[in-house]
């Protein structure tokens, strides 16, 4: 293989389909073997996995490749997150491989988190011998069954000859279009069969052709309502990620002057620190972002799915405003608020083409005022910024912990996530000005998705400092990974924000059940089974860090911590672990209580945002 093929290889994942290109000589192989060639022309350069005895056959080929780098992970969901990591991080199609059964179950969980956040994944697993499928045989599962409602597409693969056409469909259906997971699931008959193996296949997928290109007259539309709207939003979803369509967005943004609010899986689309950006919508969003979309006349929808936790309660969102939805999947778009100029087609093109459309309105003098919007906008943002109270106790406060991280990262650092309080402060306190820095479980708010995924994304971005914000119920479902980082030389830093409990749920318990604290203790067990264990840390996670080969460092007192996370961010030769001790009592804020309006959002304990009467016009 020449260097340009290789970087060509590196750059473009999905493979293409064949156009009368010259097809490479056939090689007499196992399926096995051609599973591993076909993984190597379609552009996979790591693979997270375990082998199993369905999939072994795929392992002994692997051995011998020097193309395909194969990370041994501890957990198959720790490999399923680890390839979304990857996906998220560099734009390519992550790749994880199990064996049957309970291998393959193991990834059903960041399978489903993949689909819900539309990551371009492809989960290989090994089945059981064709004649035995359906027997209930040992380690059967039917995983092809299982999958169907979280895959945008699976294979079940019986024929060694099919090996090469599924890979290099997989690919290209997970990578195209809205993406999404795809599951190959191979017999094991089928990996031990002979066959030969030419390249590319000829692929066979009459009726998936996604539409990319945006129909002409509603965007003419969408400008139109936008050059005539008081109160406009620009409403960017995760989709304008996927797109690589963030440079677009900055044009059409300054071009129209109008607001842009980025959902927490748009973080990074637009940069924080642009004076047109008011922050992140939904549940815990910034006051004026979420008072943005109810005030508005029109919303402008990229690449954003009008989620439940955006919306609050949905016959109450956004009840003067006018919808333009855009989106490359139409199944998305009326799903859960109708629109009133609905647009198909991948979010760079739409853009562009708004952009064009916005700029023939401006020349025939037809240009927005939204200068009283603007005033509006920013008395909110004066009145309502975001913050947080330091706790009277000194202990440390963990928004400022992980503020300080965000503050003190390197430049182009990746922060990934957990799932709870730690994710909320990490998506208010670090600045996101580029794309692919923030990676989180968004859809399906999967605890312990963090390490494995700050793994993958290490692993496909060697070169930029990873950072992990986790809690210490997520950190205690997943760290087991982080042997996996020690000894693949991925030296992620990983900071465990532990309040000794399940932050989240214990805050919905303070607010509404009356502070009763069912099951959200963590570090501790119930005094009534164990007297001595009051004050106790089991696990002491700076000991079980060090037994997995982290360095490991515990931080109690606020006049340490830029300390701490410097020397944190000095430390490249292995993973780094922070236990920060931190306020059990914090909270999250804003907040939407679930099932309510976003009118009703509080921008602290028991403090309602008066947005006065003048504006309910």
């Amino acid at each position: 293989m020449t260097m340009t093929e290789q970087a060509t290889g590196a750059h473009h994942p999905q493979p293409r389909p064949r156009s009368g290109g010259q097809q490479s000589a056939p090689e007499h192989v196992t399926g096995a073997k051609s599973l591993i060639r076909s993984l190597e022309e379609v552009g996979a350069e790591t693979v997270f996995g375990i082998p199993g005895g369905a999939i072994l056959p795929a392992y002994d080929p692997l051995m011998d490749s020097t193309r395909v780098r194969h990370v041994l992970v501890r957990h198959e969901q720790g490999a399923g997150h680890a390839a979304t990591g990857y996906a998220q991080a560099t734009g390519k199609v992550g790749v994880c491989m199990a064996t049957s059964g309970p291998g393959a179950t193991n990834l059903v969980t960041p399978i489903a988190d993949a689909h819900m956040d539309s990551v371009p994944l492809v989960a290989i697993t090994g089945q059981v011998a064709s004649k035995s499928i359906g027997t209930d045989a040992f380690q059967e599962a039917d995983i092809v069954g299982i999958t169907m409602p979280i895959t945008k597409h699976n294979f079940l693969v019986t024929k060694a000859e099919d090996i090469p056409r599924t890979i290099a469909q997989a690919f290209h259906i997970a990578s195209t279009g809205r993406p999404g997971p795809v599951l190959v699931d191979i017999a094991k008959d089928a990996l031990q069969a002979q066959t030969t193996f030419s390249w590319p296949p000829v692929m066979d997928l009459p009726g998936y052709r996604p539409v990319t290109k945006p129909h002409a007259k509603q965007i003419r539309e969408a400008a139109k309502l936008i050059t005539a709207a008081k109160r406009p939003v620009l409403y960017v979803g995760g989709g304008v990620i996927k797109a690589h369509a963030t440079a677009e967005l900055k044009v059409l943004a300054e071009l129209t002057g109008a607001p842009v609010t980025t959902t927490l899986m748009a973080l990074g689309a637009f940069p924080d620190s642009h004076p047109l950006h008011v922050g992140m919508p939904g549940m815990h969003g910034a006051v004026t972002a979420v008072t943005a979309l109810q005030k508005a006349d029109l919303i402008v929808a990229l690449g954003a799915r009008f989620d439940d936790r955006v919306t609050g309660k949905l016959d109450s969102f956004a009840p003067h405003a006018k919808i333009v939805h855009a989106d490359i999947d139409p199944a998305e778009i009326g799903k859960n608020r109708a629109a009133d100029v609905p647009i198909v087609g991948d979010a760079r093109e739409v853009i562009a083409d708004l952009v064009q459309a916005v700029q023939k309105e401006h020349s025939e003098g037809h240009k927005g005022d939204y200068t009283a919007w603007w005033k509006d906008l920013n008395r909110w943002r004066e009145t309502y910024p975001l913050g947080y109270e330091q706790p009277e106790n000194g202990q440390l406060s963990p928004q400022q912990v992980i503020q300080r991280i965000g503050q003190l990262a390197p430049e182009g650092t990746i922060f990934a996530a957990g799932v709870g309080q730690h994710q909320m402060w990490a998506a208010h306190y670090i600045e996101y000005e580029k794309p692919a820095t923030w990676l989180n479980s968004g859809g399906a708010g999967t605890m312990g998705y963090a390490v494995p995924a700050a793994m993958g994304a290490k692993a496909g971005a060697p070169d930029q400092t990873v950072w992990a914000i986790d809690g210490d119920g997520c950190f205690q479902m997943t760290n087991q990974e982080l042997t996996t980082c020690a000894l693949n030389n991925i030296p992620i830093k990983v900071a465990v924000i532990n309040n000794g409990a399940l932050g989240m749920v214990r805050q919905w318990q303070t607010l509404f059940y009356n502070q009763r604290y069912s099951n959200t203790v963590l570090h501790s067990g119930p005094e009534d089974v164990n007297p001595d264990a009051r004050g106790t840390r089991v696990p002491d996670f700076v000991k079980l860090s060090e037994a997995m080969g982290c360095y490991a460092i515990r931080c109690e007192d606020p006049a340490d911590l830029d300390k701490v996370i410097e020397e944190a961010n000095s430390i490249n030769d292995r993973p780094v672990v922070i236990d920060f001790i931190v306020h059990e009592d914090a909270m999250v804020w804003p907040m939407v209580a679930a099932g309510t309006s976003n009118d009703e959002i509080m921008a602290a304990r028991d403090v309602r945002p008066d947005f006065g009467d003048n504006e309910d016009d």
